[in-house]
C-alpha cells in the first residue's frame, strides 16, 4: 500500500443508513407517519431522511430514536 486509505465521499453512509431506514421501517410494517409519530419528528422530516434527493442530514440521535422505535439494535442501520 501507498498509505493512502480510500475515503467515501460524503453521502456514502448517509445512504447506507437511509435505505436501511427504509427496509426496516416497511418490515415493521410502519408508515413513514407512524415512525415520526414514535420519534416526535413530521412525516415529512422521516420522508426526507429515505429519500436519495434532496440530501436530508440527520444526526446519530435521531438515528437511535428510529433504531428504538423500529425495536433493533442501532448497528443494523449501518449493514451494507
Amino acid at each position: 500500500m501507498n498509505g493512502k486509505i480510500k475515503l467515501h465521499n460524503d453521502y456514502y453512509y448517509y445512504d447506507i443508513v437511509r435505505k436501511n431506514i427504509k427496509k426496516y421501517r416497511k418490515l415493521a410494517n410502519l408508515t413513514q407517519q407512524e415512525l415520526a409519530d414514535r420519534i416526535d419528528v413530521s412525516m415529512h422530516y422521516i420522508s426526507q431522511i429515505e429519500s436519495a434527493k434532496p440530501y436530508k442530514y440527520f444526526t446519530l440521535i435521531v438515528i437511535g430514536r428510529i433504531a428504538d422505535a423500529l425495536e433493533i439494535d442501532i448497528t443494523r442501520l449501518f449493514e451494507k
